[in-house]
């Protein structure tokens, strides 16, 4: 099992941008220097507490201070640019990384990006399949491209302007051929996404802040695309992220995982809840989907969501956590504000130097 790094960085109000952009800088630094397989970084416009406007500039600072780690948008918001921007930005940063890059999509959730933007109106979803669609034609193509898809409000051709003497009319291609691995983060019960993303050789990565009985109605649909595109499904191509504190002691990580006022872990959940009440999506949150709305607590949610303890306590976590929700290929960290650096470090190494070694351990 590989360990990854999932940010969508969410920090309290007070700090200033500069010191919050830094910090989950150093966090990825810190996961290249431990051995993590890659990180996946989050973008949001219009949210004080988020803090990352655009994932693949946030990360192209990064390529010259790790050596290893795959780079991750996660996510790319398909909805907010021309898919011909986010294919040849990205074929850029391909390079640039030599080949570190792995483009994470979605449609784009938040409300109030949309709003700024003037899409509120449009139906996002649909404007994320046409982009998809074309991003991956521009990269399978050649000029003068012509790419004219039924129904798909996106066409794109240099054929008009395009001069072989000059070099003009060609879109780059990225360095990883046929292309770079493209994940689908998935944070619906049974999503039906998924069996898409089977169907194209996409990969999965099911959210942090979903439940493992949730989670677990991933693979099935996965399977599905797969056998529909006449192909085998690898547990090694998903991804399942979870929010872990690891601690020498357990006093430590029940404090700072859960139960104090200040903990991270708690201020990241309380963001998280009331969000989802407030678009209406708290059977995220719930144990069986006809639950009423006031049985979901802040408590309750830390109780099933985080996974906190020393690295014996934790290990013995994960292992019950996939014989609940199957085989997968990856276990991503969820990296939170750093409230203090020192454990939040600690956590860090514990989860690579300790907790995933033994798991293999006990895999193998």
């Amino acid at each position: 099992m590989r360990l990854g790094y999932f940010s969508m960085p969410l920090h309290p109000l007070g700090r200033t941008w500069a010191e919050t952009l830094r910090e989950d800088r150093e966090a990825v630094i810190l996961a290249d220097s431990l051995g993590f397989h890659d990180a996946f970084i989050g973008e949001h416009l219009t949210d004080r507490h988020e803090n990352i406007t655009n994932s693949l500039l946030f990360l192209a600072t990064l390529i010259s201070d790790t050596r290893q780690i795959k780079l991750a948008t996660g996510t790319t918001n398909l909805s907010q640019q021309h898919p011909v921007l986010v294919a040849a930005n990205s074929a850029m940063f391909d390079h640039l990384s030599d080949g570190r890059f792995i483009l994470g999509i979605s449609p784009g959730a938040l409300a109030s990006d949309a709003e700024a933007l003037g899409i509120l109106a449009e139906d996002r979803n649909k404007m994320f399949a046409e982009a998809i669609d074309i991003i991956t034609a521009v990269w399978e193509q050649e000029p003068p491209y012509a790419i004219d898809l039924p129904g798909n409000r996106f066409k794109v051709t240099t054929e008009t302007t395009m001069d072989t003497d000059f070099g003009v009319g060609y879109l780059p291609k990225p360095l990883q051929q046929p292309r770079p691995e493209i994940v689908g983060t998935v944070v619906a019960p049974f999503s039906k996404g998924v069996i898409a993303m089977g169907k194209r050789d996409f990969h999965p990565l099911s959210a942090n802040f979903l439940l493992p009985q949730w989670v677990a109605t991933h693979w099935p649909n996965y399977v599905q695309g797969k056998e529909e595109a006449g192909q085998t499904a690898d547990p090694a191509d998903w991804r399942v992220a979870r929010t872990v504190f690891v601690a020498d002691d357990d006093s430590t990580a029940e404090a700072y995982g859960r139960a104090d006022a200040d903990s991270p872990y708690r201020f990241y959940y309380s963001q998280m809840f009331k969000k989802m009440r407030k678009l209406g999506r708290l059977e995220l949150f719930k144990t069986r989907r006809d639950q009423p709305d006031d049985e979901v607590t802040l408590d309750g949610i830390l109780d099933q969501l985080v996974i906190t303890g020393t690295p014996e306590s934790v290990t013995e976590q994960i292992l019950a956590l996939r014989e609940e929700v199957g085989d997968f290929g990856e276990l991503v960290y969820a990296g939170l504000d750093w409230a203090d650096p020192r454990l939040a470090r600690r956590s860090m190494e514990l989860m690579a130097q300790k907790v995933m070694p033994d798991v293999n351990a006990a895999l193998a």
